[in-house]
This record gives C-alpha cells, structure tokens and sequence, in this order.
C-alpha cells in the first residue's frame, strides 16, 4: 500500500511514565545484594582465619580478581 506525501498532522498524546510496583522490585534487589554479598565475601575475605573452604583453591581462583578490586592477598 501505498504511503501518502504528505504526513498526518495527528496531535500525539504525551507519554506517561511506566511505574513499577515496589513489591516486583524488592524480591530481585534483595536477591540481588546477597549475590553481590557473597562475591565481595569470596574475592576478599576467603582466606586465612576467616576461610569456610579448607585449601587454597577458592583464593587461587579469586586471585586476579582481588588484585583487580584492590584488596591485598600476600
């Protein structure tokens, strides 16, 4: 079919915003913080005293990483 010259002159409605309910929300951002929580706890603080895993295979796969965000390891 074909499209007409000249444009429509069809006065378009404003947008309105898209709102979110909290309660979709929360559940992936809590989610979300505990993830986050236990890769800090992994990449900073699995070694030595604090370790849950005997061994030295969770430091050495984290090794770069901890570099990368700064913390010291040796």
């Amino acid at each position: 079919m074909a499209q007409p010259a000249v444009p429509s002159t069809q006065v378009q409605q404003p947008t309105v915003p898209l709102r979110v309910p909290v309660r979709e929300i929360l559940p992936w951002a809590v989610f979300a913080a505990v993830l986050g929580l236990v890769l800090l706890y992994f990449i900073g603080a699995e070694q030595g005293a604090t370790s849950v895993f005997s061994g030295t295979w969770v430091h050495e796969f984290t090794h770069d990483g901890r570099h990368l965000l700064g913390f010291p390891c040796h």
